[in-house]
């Protein structure tokens, strides 16, 4: 009699072996690889490629998916060590019950046939050569499976749909989040003691974070006075890397500058009502900078009449940088080129508005006064002391100053607003209509006036 052939003897035990017991187990594998694992690993592209605009979103639909989705994103060390937990603890499932379902349906016989017909044509014995074919297979066939269906096609899925599958993940990441909470914070605690050695022999400083270093300036200062204008020095020398130009900078529509065909006797009365040492020159529109006039120059020309060439005495060196640049590295930048005023520029190459060293300096150790600067007063109205009516473009500095909060109260919402106004535009990303409110703890917040490009009064009551 013939013998059978390979595929139909491989058929023969494919169909011999297909009991409840194995069809049970191939299922729970489908249900590991291609929901558990898939689902995991995309979690982490999804979660971690949500964008700011994606989180001011979650943060206006006020939804219980959303909160969870906000919750997880709060602690990013954590989030992705129960990733990589949960991750690790599906794939060991994955390995142990696919080694068992290879074993049963090629059968043990089969790896053994296969040992003895190889020790034939290899020097090796035939026990090792049965216990190698099966962990190849093993590990070969399952890395496929994991990698392609595990890892890199719901990752791409996930990066495609970060939101939808996100919200999808929000309540079992939840739930992880809550089950792997000792192992994920024990990971966390070793890996950022592993960070703070490695950071410390590379560079001898030690890694301290900034939320530590702030917990550690209040417990080292008390409530008089003196010490609180410390605090708000080191938290301003720890916050400098962190800001931006346009966090800083007086908009373009505040900026006091000078048209180059201008008059002699204009450019005194600009000088004379502003009190600036500096003053920039621009063609047509501000746009279009062309220098920097310096008040000191004009000091022996000062009684020349109307037909004075003022414009002689323009200085051209114009320091330009972008909104994004940093004031340390702008702080630099001034050093080097002995300047004290940058024009500041958005993406678009336009002028936004000016920064001076005074304006960098003042993120430090506070506001500036010299004898040419006057006390300006907030336009507020006090209802009662939970109650104020402010106008959109008061500081949020002055706000936290009358309402008698802590000044760092804005914070964690401000984004990269410095104006009542501009608080209220980042967290809803348009000009509301009057009456609107919005509530964020402890403010609540109401429209009373608005026009048609910006918000002009505004109600905020401490809660």
């Amino acid at each position: 009699m013939d013998p059978e052939p390979p595929l139909l003897h491989l058929h023969y035990i494919l169909a011999s072996s297909l009991s409840v017991e194995m069809i049970l187990g191939i299922s729970f594998f489908l249900v590991l690889l291609l929901f558990s694992s898939a689902l995991v690993s995309g979690s982490e592209v999804a979660f971690f490629s949500l964008s700011p605009h994606d989180l001011d979103d979650l943060n206006k639909e006020e939804s219980k998916v959303s909160d969870q989705i906000l919750t997880l994103r709060a602690e990013p060390r954590r989030l992705l060590a129960t990733i990589l937990i949960s991750n690790n603890f599906i794939n060991i499932a994955i390995v142990i019950l696919s080694e068992y379902l290879i074993r049963n349906v090629f059968g043990s016989q089969t790896f053994i046939d296969w040992g003895v017909a190889l020790s034939e044509h290899i020097p090796l014995t035939s026990e090792f050569l049965e216990k190698t074919i099966s962990v190849l297979i093993t590990i070969v066939g399952v890395t496929f499976l994991l990698v392609l269906f595990g890892e890199v096609a719901p990752k791409i899925y996930a990066n495609l749909n970060n939101m939808k599958f996100a919200k999808v993940m929000a309540l079992p990441m939840t739930i992880m989040f809550g089950l792997f909470r000792p192992f994920s914070a024990l990971l966390v605690r070793w890996s950022s003691k592993l960070e703070s050695r490695f950071i410390y022999k590379k560079s001898g400083i030690p890694n301290t974070s900034k939320d530590e270093l702030d917990k550690a300036i209040l417990l080292t200062v008390d409530n008089e006075n003196e010490s609180a204008d410390e605090a708000d020095i080191l938290r301003g020398i720890i916050k400098f890397g962190n800001v931006s130009a346009k966090q800083i900078m007086k908009s373009r529509v505040d900026v006091v500058a000078i048209e180059e065909g201008a008059s002699f006797a204009e450019l005194m009365a600009i000088i004379k009502e502003s009190g600036f040492s500096r003053i920039p020159v621009y063609q047509e529109d501000f746009d279009n900078v062309i220098g920097i006039l310096y008040v000191k120059d004009l000091l022996g020309y000062s009684k020349e009449d109307d037909g004075f060439n003022w414009r002689k005495l323009i200085r051209e060196d114009v320091l330009y940088a972008p909104e994004s640049k940093k004031i340390d590295d702008l702080l630099k930048e001034f050093q080097k080129r002995r300047l004290h005023i940058a024009i500041i520029v958005d993406e678009f190459g336009g002028s936004a508005g000016l920064v001076t060293l005074e304006d960098i300096m003042e993120e430090v150790i506070g506001e500036i006064k010299d004898e040419f600067d006057e006390d300006e007063e907030v336009d507020f109205i006090k209802i009662n002391d939970f109650n104020f009516i402010f106008d959109g473009k008061t500081f949020l500095s002055d706000v936290s100053r009358i309402i008698s909060t802590d000044k760092t109260a804005f914070e964690n919402i401000k984004g990269d607003a410095d104006s009542l106004a501009g608080l209220i535009l980042h967290q809803l990303g348009y000009i509301p209509k009057k009456d609107k409110t919005l509530i964020i703890h402890p403010f609540k917040f109401k429209i009373v006036s608005v026009s048609k490009r910006r918000i002009e009064k505004i109600h905020v009551t401490l809660l």
